[in-house]
């Protein structure tokens, strides 16, 4: 069986939506651990090609972790991707089932696996009744949010009810990253409201046309990490 990869120890940064190289090297050199690429995706345009992705997640150093993210739902097709592309981890955020994740859990052990849960609401108990079939392979959730004017699970760029998230976290036996609209001036909120292992970004720390801007990158992960670090010394 091969080893699991290194994955550096939570909480996790992640930003998604990495385009080029130079995008990739400033994100690290600002402090994120996790580059997300969004690939095959069912609502959104990809922010570059899947030739132009393995390209960039080739050239980046060993101790970043580069996440492909996805709506693939045969685990066939995400074990021949993941590795065409070259990543550590995979964010599943598409309707695959549960023995199909299950199947790319065998095929690919050496992959941290994530699965996303999309918040539509205020309840919390359908998502944690429909991760418990997830949980025995799953590394770690995801939370993001259900937009409901264009049907988009996720990568909507909106917050969802922090609560919900929060009684995940604390009920699920994975770690909990929390996504949906996370921007500098909001992040510190989040994670004082949900605890989560992880946050996630994406239009949150871009410039008008989309570019990830230094100073916004810069700004999230400093509040961020006062957040993280508040959280441990001060645990509710």
């Amino acid at each position: 069986m091969s080893p699991k990869p290194v994955i550096p120890a939570a909480p996790w940064i992640q930003v998604a939506g990495v385009r080029d190289c130079a995008e990739a090297e400033m994100l690290l050199a600002e402090g994120v651990q996790w580059l997300g690429f969004p690939l095959r995706l069912a609502y959104h345009a990809p922010d570059l090609t899947e030739a132009a992705a393995a390209r960039v997640i080739r050239a980046l150093p060993a101790a970043a972790v580069p996440v492909l993210i996805t709506y693939l739902i045969s685990a066939d097709e995400v074990a021949e991707f993941a590795d065409d592309l070259g990543v550590r981890a995979v964010q599943l955020h598409g309707e695959i089932p549960a023995a199909e994740f299950a199947r790319l859990r065998r095929l690919r052990p050496e992959l941290f696996l994530i699965k996303s849960l999309v918040v539509r609401g205020h309840d919390p108990e359908p998502l944690l009744a429909a991760a418990a079939a997830f949980v025995p392979d799953a590394d770690a959730f995801l939370t993001d949010t259900f937009d409901l004017v264009t049907g988009a699970c996720g990568a909507t760029g909106r917050t969802h009810d922090w609560p919900v998230s929060r009684r995940l976290a604390e009920c699920l036996p994975k770690p909990l990253i929390l996504a949906g609209g996370l921007t500098p001036e909001n992040v510190a909120a989040a994670v004082a409201a949900v605890q989560p292992a992880g946050i996630d970004t994406h239009t949150g720390v871009e410039d008008p046309a989309g570019a990830k801007f230094p100073a916004l990158v810069r700004a999230f992960v400093a509040a961020a990490r006062a957040a993280f670090l508040r959280e441990k010394n001060h645990p509710r």
